[in-house]
Formats: structure tokens, sequence, C-alpha cells
């Protein structure tokens, strides 16, 4: 984990403790859905050799799905993993190919892959095996969401598709964004909506649309994605310190703003995250109060998506024994990361960035 290939980490290995007052879980059917999955993506042959196939599922994408939904229907579970794999897959086609993708090329393959989600056999992708398994997941995936659903997933996948984009235009200007815009914008990368909506399916958790939407629900969605991706952002931050321009993270950008080495930006960038996270626990309970069962349980799968992140970030090889330090991927690596029942700054006020506070008014006075 530690080898340095000539560079040395500009954060250091040993990552701040995670403050993070949910307890992590594991579904039970794991090990057979990661044997499932591994089945399905040598079948597509969706990585072109070994060494492409091992750092595919270096991302433990199964661990990932298991442990943001660790309860719930096994075949939308196994379905949320078959998508894991080949959303990694593209993400990595898009990020680290031979030569990185243009945001032309991200821009036209996002619009016809969201538009073949909503079009099944439309052809608009070039054949391939991606695309045969694109087609395959189009399948099942229609088969087990209800309408609703679909329409929340393919809204999830634009989310991502256009954060994706972002980051590419930001990289080709060469250009740092600003902490209010990437605190805006850099989320959607992630792709939050993306995965509640196989949390919600496999768990029959049917709240409805006016609930959901509710400003106090979205900003509560809002801060557990902007959560994920800070937290992501400290997993992967070692995965991608060789890239030119430097890498678009919550530390990166807090170092460009401040004028200071990422290292000195480190600790603002765990307390930034640290406050959303004391903001998500206060209108989590807010909402909880008089709240109906579909609306508790998807207040849970939050919780889960939160702390099933963190526990599968720390135990994932492309993360804790990173590609531009390792030949292969080393099994059994970790961060050894420590937990924290307390944050690591003190106070409850909004940080003083605008396109956070909207979510610190919706605590009631």
């Amino acid at each position: 984990m530690i080898l340095e290939h000539g560079h040395p980490s500009r954060i250091g290995w040993q990552l701040p403790p995670f403050f993070c007052p949910f307890d992590a879980s594991l579904h039970p059917k794991a090990q057979e859905i990661e044997q499932w999955a591994t089945e399905w993506v040598d079948a597509f042959g969706i990585y072109p050799d070994a060494t492409e196939r091992a750092w595919g599922l270096a991302t433990h994408s199964a661990d990932f799905s298991c442990r943001i939904i660790p309860f719930g229907e096994v075949e939308h579970v196994l379905t949320f993993t078959l998508w894991n794999y080949w959303a990694n897959a593209i993400d990595d086609w898009q990020d680290s190919g031979p030569v990185s993708a243009s945001t032309v090329d991200i821009t036209d393959h996002g619009a016809r892959l969201a538009r073949a989600l909503e079009a099944p056999g439309s052809a608009l992708l070039p054949p391939g095996p991606l695309t045969a398994a694109l087609d395959d997941l189009v399948t099942r995936t229609r088969d087990l969401l209800t309408p609703f659903q679909l329409r929340r997933f393919t809204e999830g996948a634009r989310d991502w598709l256009i954060g994706a984009g972002w980051r590419t235009a930001n990289a080709e200007r060469g250009t740092m964004p600003s902490l209010n815009d990437y605190a805006g914008l850099g989320a959607l990368a992630n792709g939050t909506r993306f995965s509640l909506t196989w949390a919600d399916a496999a768990n029959e958790i049917r709240l409805p649309p006016d609930d959901l939407y509710a400003a106090p629900v979205q900003a509560l969605t809002d801060a557990a994605g902007f959560i994920v991706s800070a937290d992501n952002d400290l997993f992967s931050y070692n995965k991608d310190d060789d890239q030119e321009p430097w890498e678009q993270n919550l530390v990166n950008v807090l170092a460009h703003e401040r004028g200071c080495a990422p290292r000195d930006a480190l600790a603002e960038a765990v307390g930034l995250r640290d406050r959303v996270m004391t903001l998500f626990v206060r209108l989590r309970a807010q909402l909880a109060r008089g709240a109906d069962e579909p609306l508790r349980r998807y207040l849970h799968a939050l919780e889960d998506y939160i702390a099933g992140s963190i526990a599968w970030q720390n135990l994932a090889p492309r993360y804790a024994s990173p590609r531009n330090r390792n030949e292969l991927p080393v099994e059994g690596a970790s961060f050894g990361i420590v937990w924290s029942d307390t944050p690591s700054v003190p106070g409850t006020e909004p940080p003083p960035v605008p396109a956070l506070s909207w979510w610190w008014q919706q605590l009631e006075r």
C-alpha cells in the first residue's frame, strides 16, 4: 500500500478519524452476490485482459453494493452490483485510458448512454462488450424497477454523467474549481440518486414523490451525497495524485483556494465534511420525529449509504493499494481507519459556502 514509486503522498497514508455515528453492516448474501457478479463480468468480457480484470475487480463493487444496501432483495442488490462494475469500467475509461477522454467524448457518450436507459435497443452506442453488458443491464433494470423508480434511476445516471463532464471540462481548461463550485457540483459524479434508487427498490421503500422531493428530504439526501463524496476524495487521493493537472477533490480545491500545500488543507477538508455530518444528524433527527414507516426506512437507507461507503473504501484495493503505485492490486490492503463518534470541529452553524447553506435553512428554529 505504501510503495511510493517515485513520488511520496502529498497528504500521507494515515487518514484522519472518520466521524460517523452510524453502524456499517454487510448483506448476508455478499459472498454469493460477488461470485455471481464476477461470473457476469467474465461472461460479457468487459475487461480486455487479465490486468484490467484484476483492477476492475479491485473496485470491490460487490462489497460496496452489499454494504450500502445491507438488507433487501438479492436480485436487486445483484443488479445494482453489476451496474457498479460496469460504471467503474466506464469511469476508468473516462479518467485513465491510454488518452483521457475529452469533454466532447464524454458529453457525446453521456447523452447516448442516458438515452439508451430510456430507449432500450436504440443502437445509439457502438457495439462491443460494454454495450452488450449495458443492454443486459437495461433489460434487468426495467424488469425490476417500477416506472417511478426507473425515472429516478435515469435522473441519477444523468447526475453522474453531468458531473463527469463538468470535471473533464475543468481539467481541459486547466482550472481548479472554487470551493463553492466544487461543493455544489463535485458530488454529482458520485451518483447518489443512482445508488439510492436501488436501496429503495431492494428494501421496498415506497416514499411518495411529494415526500421524497420535499426540500428537507432533498437537503438531507444532498448532504449524504456530499459526505460520501468528501470521503471518497480522502480515500482516492493517493490513487489520483499522479495526474496533471491535479485531480479535482476537496483537499486540492481548498489547497488551491488557500494557497497552501494539500497536507495543510486536509484538516479544513475534514472539518467541512464533519460540519455537514453534524447537519445531517440534526436534520435526520428532525425528519424522524413523526415520520411514517416509508420515511423512517429512507432515513435509515441514507445512514447505510454513508457508513457502508466508508467501510467499503477502507478495504478496497482500488484505494488501499492504488494502481499508480502497484503493478497489481494487493488483496488485504487496508487504510486501517479509525471511526469517531464526535466531529473534528465544534459548532453547528452553516459554513460560509453558499452552495451548501440552504441545507441549514431546512432546520426548524
